[in-house]
């Protein structure tokens, strides 16, 4: 008989009686969770506003394909029907396409990144257009999603910017759901430098912040207060790092999560990955030198944290991955401990 699982320091159920090896089990976090649907009664919301402005802001580059329906759905039913949103703001990094014309005739107030206090110069990427939006914009409560989504609907806005409304312990609403691959419309546990490169980081060097589902996620809202304590990397770094200057300003307990369900956008071709990579680790390695996390007398955790979607439902797994290593041989035959720490050559050539 299996001992009843128990809740561990990081806020995840373990299995006490299984310390090695892979462990699945019921996903149990200390951060609030939502569901999109929790808040589907729009009216419900306007009337939590209490006079709060709220603005919906997408950063842009070549999305002529999927940004009409994005703005025209969330204005029909955010602004139109409910008057939830205040503005729908597109920032816009130069797209060559019809990106800013379809966007301004869905009916969104469109910017060019580089006009946006031009004072401060202008940076290339996604993490720029977010910082311009918070400059653009007065609201008090903002909510981001990419410009790339297929099959968006409001649940996406209403989902995040829903508890920041109902509870005022919650700061920050970070979106989660599954990712289609693109093969047999298969779903994966996240995207591919989510799984390869950012959870195995997260699990070594952050592991507080295992508990969030899908930390590279576009999509998610926050109070104004907070994020004009955040810093904003120009590029794909800029929800990582959100999220960990959030646990170094004390302030992960008001982060919350919502399932979005799904998530369908457009899949950047592998060749594109690499730079996506560096730019995310010179962003974390940033921060765990500030943080002085580089390591220290007690080594790095052992157990690698990820998410498993694949019965539908977020699923905590736990891996202890140790990897031992064995000595050179020479310096078995030299009789000395022969650890690369140590740093004693067995001879030379």
């Amino acid at each position: 008989m299996n001992p009843a699982p128990v809740l561990n320091g990081r806020g995840f159920l373990w299995n006490a009686a299984r310390p090695g090896g892979m462990m699945r089990v019921p996903v149990l976090s200390i951060m609030k969770r939502h569901h999109h649907q929790d808040y589907a009664d729009h009216a419900a919301l306007v009337r939590l506003k209490r006079g709060r402005r709220v603005c919906l802001a997408i950063p842009t580059l070549n999305e002529e394909a999927t940004i009409g329906p994005i703005v025209e759905t969330a204005r029909r039913e955010l602004m139109q029907q409910n008057p939830l949103l205040d503005e729908i703001l597109v920032v816009d990094s130069g797209s060559n396409d019809g990106t800013r014309r379809i966007a301004a005739e869905a009916g969104a107030r469109v910017l060019l990144s580089a006009a946006v206090a031009p004072e401060h110069g202008t940076l290339p990427g996604k993490g720029e257009n977010l910082w311009k939006s918070l400059l653009a914009s007065d609201a008090e409560l903002m909510c981001w999603v990419d410009g790339d989504l297929c099959g968006f609907h409001a649940g996406f806005v209403a989902g995040l910017i829903g508890p920041l409304l109902a509870d005022d312990s919650v700061d920050y609403v970070k979106a989660y759901y599954e990712r289609p691959l693109g093969i047999d419309d298969r779903c994966g546990n996240g995207g591919r430098v989510s799984e390869i490169l950012v959870r195995p980081m997260i699990s070594l060097f952050y592991p507080e912040l295992a508990g969030v589902i899908q930390p590279l996620a576009g999509e998610y809202a926050a109070r104004r207060e907070l994020l004009e304590r955040l810093s904003f990397p120009a590029g794909y770094g800029v929800e990582i790092a959100h999220l960990i200057d959030i646990l170094a300003l004390g302030a992960i307990d008001r982060l919350a999560q919502t399932d979005l369900v799904r998530r369908v956008h457009r899949n950047r071709p592998d060749g594109e990955l690499g730079g996506m990579a560096f730019a995310l680790m010179r962003v974390m390695l940033r921060r765990i030198e500030r943080d002085g996390r580089s390591g220290g007398p007690g080594g790095f955790p052992e157990v690698f944290r990820s998410w498993d979607f694949s019965n539908g439902s977020p699923v905590a797994v736990e891996m202890e991955i140790p990897e031992p290593e064995r000595p050179p041989l020479c310096a078995l035959r030299v009789g000395n401990g022969g650890g690369l720490a140590e740093k004693i050559p067995c001879g030379s050539r």
